[in-house]
């Protein structure tokens, strides 16, 4: 006789302590700093912003930049006549990099299931670590401006740095099944948001010798962060002659421990969890196809999901820092020291819900609660006043229901939404899912960087 669901499910979070070894937690925090370290460059470039409009503008309309001599040289290298036409053209640049990585996260996804994700993911972190140099770093050095050389540069970086989420999450869902995948995920999500920290946290520190330095330390660090990854990282239990998951002797307690939530509570209880990534030789699975992916349920209705809402969460992450220097007059490595507060929130917000709808064992209900208390978060964020303890309480609230839901959609739902029951046999699907959810959100963040007034 079947156990009832409220029992089997007590086995099942007791399996995530009793089958966690020493390797999961290596690859739990290589995968979670591989991608902190891409985000912590990403966030250089919206921390660093008030420097580059300052470098990018003429001496003479600029009073935070030393007079430059001779006056006719710097006069005929400045990009812009004024702050606010460097200030559009850096609100360009976000659009740009935004819509190339949504583009890249659609291929990425595709080619993580068919290559080796240690590679992909490796290969993208130092040529993204390259780029960032010779954006910020090495045109600065040799005083070369240029429009559309950045353009392009930004987007080379959008279709690097699109190799690392899709590649992260799928080598997270092959060593981590469904028990407890909520609080796992909700904490291991946190990543992106210690990545900001920690971006921020580089630039305040180097920031008075030139935003250049910003750029060069957080891109050196991502560059040796790739080869740690190259070869220390293990994409699958496989690889160590572990278990694929699902595959031991608990028989239908195991099974249902690692079914998602988003498959069918009428399935065989005989039916046995796959492996997304590492498969028997003998009969590898072909991997899901593009158009199968989008076919999936609840993956498209979470995609345009995702995508309102990261609208919203990239525009803080884009432009916060840059708010509070111009809007309440502080210095800027104070606002990047004070942003912080905005991932603090949301690295908590998807812990605690990711652990809630573990014990509900539903996210949605979860999401729409949270999402109805971001809207009052906002309203009040706009309306704090210029005090820095407030200012920072109500942009750590406001993280919590905004970067939490953020993180459990991008993470949680999505390895959910590629292991599902109804891709069984062609199991090589999570990151694909990952790339249409990640890549949908971000076309979402890209209209809405084009959509926001820039001042």
């Amino acid at each position: 006789m079947a156990l009832p669901g409220s029992l089997r499910r007590q086995p099942a979070n007791r399996g995530l302590v009793s089958h966690c070894t020493h390797h999961h937690i290596v690859v739990f925090l290589l995968t979670f700093f591989s991608y902190s370290l891409l985000h912590a460059s990403r966030k250089t470039f919206s921390n660093v912003k008030v420097s580059i409009s300052s470098q990018w503008t003429p001496s003479c309309l600029n009073s935070t930049a030393p007079e430059l001599r001779p006056y006719e040289l710097w006069n005929s290298s400045h990009l812009f006549l004024n702050a606010e036409e460097a200030t559009l053209f850096l609100g360009t640049l976000d659009t740009i990099f935004l819509f190339s990585y949504a583009v890249g996260l659609f291929v990425s996804g595709i080619v993580g299931d068919r290559l080796n994700l240690r590679w992909v993911l490796s290969f993208g972190m130092c040529s993204s670590a390259l780029v960032v140099f010779f954006f910020g770093t090495l045109t600065e050095w040799l005083h070369f401006y240029n429009k559309w050389f950045y353009c392009c540069l930004w987007v080379v970086n959008g279709l690097l740095q699109s190799t690392g989420w899709p590649c992260v999450v799928a080598v997270m869902g092959n060593w981590f099944g469904k028990a407890g995948r909520g609080f796992v995920f909700g904490l291991w999500s946190a990543c992106a948001s210690v990545g900001n920290i920690l971006g921020a946290f580089l630039a305040s520190c180097v920031l008075k010798y030139g935003y250049e330095y910003a750029f060069l330390v957080t891109a050196s660090v991502q560059f040796a962060g790739g080869v740690i990854v190259f070869f220390g990282l293990l994409t699958s239990p496989k690889e160590v002659g572990l278990p694929e998951l699902g595959a031991d002797e608990d028989g239908s307690v195991e099974e249902d421990a690692n079914r998602p939530l988003m498959g069918n509570d009428d399935a065989d209880d005989d039916d046995r969890n796959y492996s997304i990534q590492a498969t028997d030789t003998d009969s590898q699975p072909k991997a899901i196809g593009f158009f199968q992916a989008c076919c999936l349920p609840g993956v498209v209705l979470y995609s345009l999901a995702y995508a309102c809402l990261k609208l919203v969460n990239y525009s803080f992450f884009f432009w916060l820092p840059f708010y509070l220097s111009n809007n309440f007059g502080w210095k800027e490595a104070e606002a990047d020291q004070l942003s912080i507060w905005y991932d603090v929130g949301g690295i908590i917000g998807g812990t605690i819900q990711g652990l809630i709808s573990d014990v509900l064992q539903k996210r949605a209900p979860v999401l729409a609660i949270s999402l109805l208390f971001a809207v009052g978060s906002l309203f009040g964020y706009s309306r704090s006043p210029n005090s820095k303890p407030i200012n920072a309480l109500i942009m750590a609230i406001t993280g919590f229901f905004i970067g939490g839901p953020s993180n459990m959609i991008s993470s949680a739902i999505s390895a959910d939404l590629g292991r599902q029951d109804v891709v069984k046999g062609s199991s090589e699907a999570l990151a694909t899912v990952t790339g249409i959810v990640d890549g949908t959100g971000s076309i979402g963040a890209a209209v809405g960087q084009v959509s926001l007034p820039k001042e």
